[in-house]
């Protein structure tokens, strides 16, 4: 029986960082608690811990001071598993998990615009949680000559890894349209508004590094739990 593929502890926990920072909860300059101290806080080995600020050592986001501790360093360029995953808690900030409800290969919708070659698109229906609540519920359609074949048991949490590490493209740019929307009668019972309640809507089209459009999707949200947040600096 296959497993749904999860990212390792140490990815898992430098996107919460990421996110705190993003956030504006971690600002620019900050000290962080000794390292022993902080993996007790989050539940980590050291080690793992250690992991988690070495990836953001390597994004530009920690600097390690010898003999004096660990710094942000707030960057323009966030970028982590989940970098154009666009919504937060309503106090900011939140790690994104998803559950995968059904994968199939059919027609585009109608109403999406045109996007890959193939007439057919692998549409992928997930739920998303932040730190495990239900915030929003999402439709991806996948240009059906990107991939033979999308199987439930292969997508993890961040679908753009699973394309870069599986496919072998991946997401550079995204065009979001924000507005309110019916919830579609799909919609899971473990998500609120119900279905047919006005809900956020994110329409997205997404474009591959070569400037070619691979993905439509739409994101429903609950705005008591969730809020769109796109930042420029």
């Amino acid at each position: 029986m296959s497993t749904r593929p999860t990212p390792p502890k140490y990815l898992t926990a430098a996107e919460f960082l990421i996110r705190e920072i993003a956030a504006g909860r971690l600002s620019d300059g900050e000290r962080l608690s000794p390292e022993r101290d902080m993996a007790a806080e989050m539940g980590l080995a050291v080690g793992t811990l250690r992991r988690a600020l070495a990836d953001l050592e390597g994004k530009g986001l920690l600097e390690r001071v010898q003999g004096s501790g660990n710094y942000i360093r707030n960057s323009p360029d966030i970028t982590g598993l989940y970098g154009f995953f666009r919504l937060e808690r309503p106090d900011g900030g939140g790690v994104p998990t998803a559950e995968t409800l059904s994968v199939a290969l059919l027609p585009k919708p109608a109403h999406a615009p045109d996007f890959g070659a193939d007439r057919n698109g692998h549409r992928i229906r997930r739920l998303r949680r932040l730190d495990g609540i239900p915030v929003a519920i999402e439709e991806i359609w996948l240009d059906g000559a990107r991939a033979r074949e999308v199987r439930q048991a292969d997508l993890s949490d961040s679908l753009y890894l699973f394309y870069r590490k599986s496919l072998g493209f991946w997401i550079a740019r995204t065009e979001d349209r924000v507005g309110l929307a019916p919830v579609p009668g799909w919609a899971p019972t473990g998500f609120a508004p119900a279905p047919g309640a006005t809900a956020g809507h994110v329409a997205r089209l997404a474009q591959d590094q070569d400037g070619q459009a691979v993905e439509f999707s739409e994101t429903w949200f609950d705005p008591a739990t969730a809020r769109y947040v796109a930042r420029q600096r």
